[in-house]
């Protein structure tokens, strides 16, 4: 797709927008635009369409569509309880303290924005009422449950769930605040009765004010950066002082420290920052709308944080709470500090104790109030050796106590680089001096060697003269060696074709033999074995060669060799057999067996020549 296609299409899908707030009320410009477009998406493949463009014909035409594709939007997910270990820390610590700063009988406003089908309102109302009692519960709380989905308002109104739905609610809590209906189990009343449900958009309507708990819970996450400043800032103003901001895991308020304060910033529990300076309460009234606020604060914050951050001299900043507050640009790219990192403890970071250990000489700064400096600090960064001089300064407002303190490193690599070029020169000016008179002796010396050595070289050409001789003698040598191997070669090639007639005649002999000749050694195993042999049992000398006899099956019983065959090993006469056997077509016959021993050297026997002789054949 070209960027013509792209542009084309952001403009169509912001129409597609414009036509949801004309028609219905529903402003969405402030959601993530990624976020949205992908929930947009997903509902017009639903429907079978490719573009927005002919989606936005489509609702035109069918006006049906608006609820299912409200539902894809704005995404009800919720449930009872979620997080219980969030809504146990609410209930068990945070909720008491709040309460203790209420004044008995002081009324108590619970504001759940985002509350979808109503689970997390009605979750607040069951710990208020475990809290405070239940009858405390009924004349103190009224829990105002906003949202934008009618639909979804439709049901918490109703205050009925199925039996999945309820699951996550401890027991207890199941028998003292639900009743079941059929299938369905309903919230009580003396519960229901506290709780309003209400359309309310977090953008462009006003919020709820004078509210003690603010129930907020993956809400802002859908929002842009912008518009989450802006409702921010909403919710600023309509929380109590003391009040308490209740989000979800998935939101953090990093920075938003000027409007809201974590008390357990693992549960994302915030509490309201009671008093703001002139800045921050520009910065409120700018996340509000304020355009002339925040236009002042925008060049305000711009001028000051370019100042900062184009610093030739890396600098931190930490805050007497120990938490790095600041760091500009080079700082952070020369410690890699993410800009997200801002705001935790500085012991986290590499920089607390390399180059060198810094909490100590804070500490130091908030007990004497005056300047540190560190000189000729050495350091090994990004694998090179630098030098930094380090100033500690205490920050104060108008002489009061020490607020933080600013720490600078300065670098001075390139002086100490230079004070060791030039030492370095002046030493090199010394050992050159030296290495000039030591050189002058070596050339004496070296005229010396060389006279010596061209003698030696005289003497080496007399040793290979010698040498070339004595291999001349060698060579002569190893002349009359190989013509003694030819003629052992000749000897073994005249050896070699005896042998070939001799075995072509010994072929020649047990082939022209009638009967079928096996010859076999002590073991048994098979030496020889003639074509007559094949032609009698039907077994190649290829298949045979190698086995042992008595383990063939070949129609012969060989069972009933052994015994002479032991006797002919033993060096008795000879041995003849008549025997009955099925030669290689299934024809049973008198097979003759006669057992010869095969002498071998000094009249040893090496095994038994055995021929076997087909006799009178039998149908």
């Amino acid at each position: 797709m070209t960027s013509n296609d792209n542009n084309y299409e952001e403009r169509i899908f912001e129409q597609l927008l414009e036509y949801l707030q004309q028609v219905r009320g529903f402003d969405f410009t402030g959601y993530k635009r990624s976020t949205l477009k992908r929930r947009v998406q997903k509902r017009m493949h639903s429907c079978g369409i490719e573009n927005f463009d002919d989606y936005l014909d489509y609702l035109e035409v069918h006006p049906e569509e608006f609820a299912p594709l409200f539902n894809t939007i704005l995404i009800n997910v919720t449930a009872f309880f979620r997080d219980p270990d969030a809504w146990q820390q609410l209930q068990t610590q945070i909720l008491p303290n709040l309460l203790q700063e209420k004044n008995k009988g002081e009324p108590i406003r619970v504001w759940s924005t985002g509350c979808a089908s109503g689970e997390e309102a009605y979750t607040a109302a069951m710990i208020l009422a475990e809290v405070l009692g239940i009858e405390q519960f009924r004349e103190r709380v009224k829990i105002y449950a906003t949202d934008v989905d009618e639909g979804a308002l439709n049901k918490a109104r109703h205050a009925t769930y199925g039996a999945e739905e309820i699951e996550p609610i401890p027991e207890e809590l199941q028998l003292r605040y639900l009743e079941p209906i059929g299938n369905l189990y309903r919230i009580r009343s003396e519960i229901r009765s506290n709780a309003i449900f209400g359309r309310h958009d977090l953008v462009q309507d006003a919020p709820i004010s004078r509210s003690d708990l603010l129930i907020c819970r993956n809400t802002l996450m859908y929002f842009n950066s912008e518009t989450q400043g802006q409702v921010l800032a909403r919710l600023h103003f309509a929380l109590n002082q003391p009040g308490v901001l209740f989000l979800g895991k998935a939101e953090m308020l990093f920075t938003r420290a000027n409007l809201f304060t974590p008390i357990n910033l693992k549960h994302r529990i915030f509490s309201k920052v009671a008093k703001v300076n002139l800045r921050d309460r520009l910065l409120v009234l700018a996340q509000g709308g304020n355009e002339e606020a925040s236009n002042n604060l925008s060049n305000y914050v711009r001028l000051r944080e370019v100042t900062f951050n184009t610093s030739p001299i890396s600098q931190i900043v930490v805050e007497k709470n120990g938490n790095l507050v600041l760091a500009n640009r080079k700082a952070r790219l020369m410690f890699d500090i993410k800009f997200q990192d801002l705001g935790k403890p500085l012991q986290n970071f590499e920089v607390s104790y390399r180059p060198l250990e810094l909490r100590s000489r804070i500490e130091e700064i908030y007990n004497t109030r005056e300047l540190i400096i560190v000189s000729d600090l050495k350091s090994h960064i990004s694998g090179q050796v630098r030098y930094f001089d380090v100033q500690f300064l205490p920050l104060q407002e108008n002489g009061s106590d020490v607020i933080g303190v600013s720490i600078t490193f300065t670098e001075t690599t390139h002086y100490h680089q230079l004070q060791e070029e030039l030492a370095t020169s002046k030493q090199e000016l010394e050992t050159t001096n030296e290495e000039l008179q030591s050189s002058n002796e070596e050339l004496e010396t070296t005229n010396e060697e060389l006279q010596s050595s061209n003698e030696e070289l005289e003497t080496t050409n007399e040793e290979l003269q010698s040498s070339n001789e004595e291999l001349e003698t060698m060579n002569e040598e190893l002349q009359s060696s190989n013509e003694e191997l030819q003629t052992v070669n000749d000897e073994l090639r005249l050896r070699t074709k005896e042998l070939d007639e001799t075995n072509a005649f010994l072929n020649s002999i047990l082939t022209s033999l009638q009967a079928g000749v096996i010859v076999i050694d002590r073991q048994g195993y098979i030496l020889s074995w003639n074509p007559e042999a094949t032609n009698i049992w039907g077994l190649r000398a290829e298949e045979v060669e190698g086995e042992s006899l008595f383990s063939l099956d070949m129609g012969l019983p060989v069972g009933e060799l052994q015994q002479p065959i032991r006797e002919c090993l033993a060096g008795e006469k000879n041995q003849e057999l008549l025997l009955q056997a099925v030669n290689r077509r299934g024809k049973s016959l008198q097979c003759r067996v006669s057992l010869y021993p095969l002498s071998g050297i000094n009249e040893k026997v090496r095994g038994v020549i055995v021929l076997t002789e087909e006799g009178r054949s039998e149908e």
